[in-house]
């Protein structure tokens, strides 16, 4: 049978059906109606979300730049929080005291090995002595009394004027001459003071000083071993003396080519000269040894312990911060110390010392390369402590680091746009910045440990240097040119 249709259904089919047997034109019109209408429906969505995205941003920006115009801080941001760990903040807390108590006896240990078993530094600690107007007086009295006391000029005179006045004379002028024997003993002394006195004040006396100082250095470890046949002493109560036969054989020529012919019968005369006078030099000379061991390894221990207390801290650039801070109030301390000493050496001087004022003089010569080393280290701890709060997330870090990032952009862009590029060179400086910081730091650092002798201006010149070679990088360090975006659908021409 054949089917039976609805009238209505053999309408739509009729209008719907082409004569080829395809889809009528209506439905392909509503076909691509209804495909438009999601389009467009999608490209708002796209430009409903970006409007939303926009307008978050504005306001997250709103936020951060807001407080910061208005004097503030920008609000933290929030960070995930993290277990706490109370026996690591004690250990580096405990590491770090330590490293601070140990610092002043390191850099004490390090000056007094370097001392005694480098000649150039011991010359350079007491060569100066040599020209320093109190020493000179000190070493001139030292020298006339011992020249005085081997001719005997009392019992000279008393001879001289004794022969003379039994000549025969009247008793007036035998009285008279009598009276000749104090004068006749200061002219001589006063004779013999200013021969002395012209040789140490000459270069000769210069050479002779270096000269006995190097004998002492090369013999001061015998001394500290305890041998005796040392050009240098030290006796049981602690003084380091310096033979000045050199200079009594010097004083003694002159004195012979003035007229002063008498010297010339004299035997040898021994004169030395204290250097240093304390009951230290005999606990030196026990521990001997252990200088040596503290002297080498005990600055070492001390930088290990500031590296470990950095280690195990959470905030890796604040503990940098208080390690050179740790380093520069230590060597405050030993500033202190070292005043301290001085007033104790000054009132501990025995009284048979006729010049306090050379003895404080040898003092200060003896210790003057310690305080240029402690000096030294306060500023390598402030310097670190600097660099390290630079880097370190302070929001006074950050704006100071945004500051030069702006500044060297702007002077990027100026060369730029005047020709001037680092070309391939600046892409790979951006792209290795942090190669390049750590060559620059490592590069100080074995400037530093390398030192023959640390002196502030020098910690000051290798810390501008590494600064500028850092500030020459980050000015031709330029970022690699970003790529063009690829071509996407052209929303405007769809819509």
């Amino acid at each position: 049978m054949a089917e039976r249709r609805d009238p209505a259904q053999r309408g739509a089919t009729g209008k719907s059906a082409a004569p080829d047997g395809g889809p009528a034109p209506g439905a392909v019109r509503a076909a691509e109606t209804s495909r438009t209408a999601a389009q467009d429906q999608e490209l708002a969505d796209l430009r409903a979300r970006l409007a939303a995205a926009e307008a978050e941003n504005a306001r997250l920006r709103a936020a951060v730049e807001q407080p910061a115009a208005a004097g503030g801080a920008p609000p933290p941001v929030p960070v995930p929080a993290s277990r706490r760990r109370p026996g690591r903040a004690v250990a580096m807390v405990v590491v770090m005291v330590v490293a601070a108590l140990l610092a002043p006896v390191a850099v004490v240990a390090a000056w007094a090995q370097g001392v005694v078993t480098d000649t150039d530094r011991y010359l350079a600690t007491v060569a100066p002595l040599a020209d320093d107007p109190q020493i000179q007086q000190a070493v001139t009295n030292r020298v006339t009394g011992a020249i005085v006391d081997a001719i005997n000029l009392d019992q000279l005179a008393q001879d001289a004027t004794t022969a003379v006045s039994e000549l025969g004379l009247p008793p007036r002028l035998s009285t008279a001459v009598l009276s000749l024997q104090g004068p006749l003993v200061d002219a001589a002394t006063g004779f013999v003071h200013t021969a002395v006195e012209r040789v140490v004040t000459s270069d000769a006396f210069s050479a002779a000083w270096t000269a006995a100082n190097r004998a002492v250095q090369s013999q001061l470890v015998a001394v500290l071993r305890g041998d005796p046949d040392a050009l240098a002493s030290i006796d049981a109560s602690g003084t380091l003396t310096v033979d000045l036969t050199d200079v009594i054989e010097s004083v003694k020529s002159a004195l012979s080519d003035a007229g002063f012919t008498i010297v010339d019968r004299l035997p040898a005369i021994s004169a030395s000269f204290p250097l240093v006078q304390s009951a230290d030099l005999v606990r030196l000379q026990n521990a001997y040894r252990l200088l040596d061991v503290l002297g080498t390894w005990l600055p070492w221990l001390v930088l290990g312990l500031l590296a470990a207390g950095v280690v195990l801290a959470r905030h890796k650039a604040r503990a940098l911060v208080a390690a050179g801070l740790v380093l520069a109030g230590a060597m405050l301390v030993l500033g202190v110390g070292l005043a301290i000493g001085r007033s104790v050496y000054v009132s501990s001087l025995p009284p048979e010392v006729q010049r306090p004022d050379a003895a404080v003089v040898v003092y200060d010569q003896f210790v003057s390369l310690l305080r240029v080393a402690l000096r030294s280290v306060l500023v390598l701890g402030l310097l670190l402590a600097l660099v390290a709060f630079v880097a370190g997330d302070t929001a006074a870090a950050r704006a100071l680091r945004r500051s030069w990032t702006r500044l060297t952009a702007w002077v990027r862009g100026a060369g730029e746009r005047r020709g001037v590029t680092s070309g391939p060179v600046g892409v790979w400086l951006d792209e290795q910045r942090v190669l390049v910081r750590s060559v620059v730091a490592a590069g100080a650092a074995l400037a530093l440990v390398l030192a023959d002798r640390l002196t502030p201006a020098y910690v000051v010149t290798v810390a501008v240097v590494a600064v500028v070679v850092l500030a020459l990088t980050t000015l031709a360090a330029r970022p690699r040119a970003a790529a063009p975006p690829a071509p996407g659908p052209n929303l405007a021409a769809t819509g």
